[in-house]
């Protein structure tokens, strides 16, 4: 993924400046949860960027409704992309954290339309640890989706009188 460093100052977040009209952008869709826009950047003609309107740095900030809403946003703009610039592929790419590879720190999807030799690589190295190491891996991941779901359903019970 090609590097871009956000240089606003801290606190200053450059995609709310865009999503308050504070920065020029090259607007392709908004609605009441997200707005997309060109990446200044394009990785291949068409990329576009969708992000929510509310700041949140990553997916774990967002709410059931935003994350929804991205994801509708992003296949409005990926069938527009198809349409408009006849992509062999798309990719939709979405990094959290630091490590992860964000470089802004408000949640965004990128929408890349993909051609056959375009360059744009997505590399990462497979490991295949075998079946009981991947059901133990599972059997951590239902048991902190469990936990998760019971700390949101102690978190929005109604206390009794």
């Amino acid at each position: 993924m090609p590097e871009f460093v956000d240089t606003s100052p801290p606190g200053v977040c450059i995609f709310c400046k865009l999503v308050a009209g504070e920065i020029p952008s090259s607007k392709v869709y908004e609605d009441a949860l997200t707005i997309a826009f060109m990446d200044l950047g394009q990785v291949t003609p068409g990329h576009v960027l969708v992000a929510t309107k509310r700041h949140t740095t990553d997916l774990f900030d967002l709410t059931a409704q935003e994350c929804a809403a991205v994801m509708q946003t992003s296949q409005k703009v990926a069938r527009a992309a198809k349409q408009a610039f006849s992509p062999t592929g798309m990719t939709l790419l979405q990094a959290n954290g630091r490590d992860g590879g964000q470089t802004v720190m408000h949640f965004h999807m990128h929408v890349v339309p993909r051609h056959a030799n375009d360059g744009v690589g997505l590399i990462w190295p497979r490991k295949e640890p075998g079946a009981p190491v991947l059901e133990r891996y599972a059997v951590q991941l239902r048991e902190a989706m469990l936990s998760l779901e019971a700390d949101a359903s102690h978190q929005t019970a109604s206390p009794t009188d």
